[in-house]
């Protein structure tokens, strides 16, 4: 019977994930004096980028699961970040909105993130980080039509 072997430092699930925990690390430092978590920085993207989204539509924005978006959305309407309100269309639906504290977190939580993406690609030129962004696109792409099949 074969060996099998595993180099995780050739393997590309293995350097995504060490990566991606690399780059949670560098943007919780950053965010952490503004008040914020890492997990709560997808959904506040999305509700800076539209207000009054339907948690049902941040599930599918966001592709996470239920649960934990509905863990993340308790603690940001605790720490006063959100507040959830009717819908005028549908009144069984809430819509998610920003408090005006959240609001004013927008630009030096952008900051934060911008500065942690240029640490990590300071040393690629222009037409690498652009190649870079296209293979992580192909790689989730591939990964997301699998999920589905």
């Amino acid at each position: 019977m074969q060996e099998m072997t595993f180099e995780k430092d050739s393997s590309t699930g293995y350097l995504t994930n060490h990566m991606a925990r690399l780059f949670v690390a560098g943007l919780q430092r950053r965010i952490k004096p503004l008040g914020l978590m890492t997990g709560q920085f997808p959904a506040l993207l999305a509700l800076w980028s539209k207000d009054g989204r339907s948690q049902k539509e941040l599930i599918q924005l966001l592709d996470i699961e239920q649960a934990t978006l509905a863990n993340t959305l308790s603690r940001m309407e605790r720490d006063g970040l959100i507040n959830r309100r009717p819908s005028e269309d549908d009144g069984r639906v809430q819509l998610i909105y920003l408090t005006e504290a959240a609001k004013a977190l927008e630009k030096p939580a952008i900051l934060a993130a911008q500065e942690t993406n240029a640490i990590a690609l300071k040393d690629f030129s222009d037409e690498e980080k652009k190649q870079f962004m296209e293979m992580m696109w192909r790689a989730i792409s591939a990964l997301q039509e699998e999920a589905t099949s």
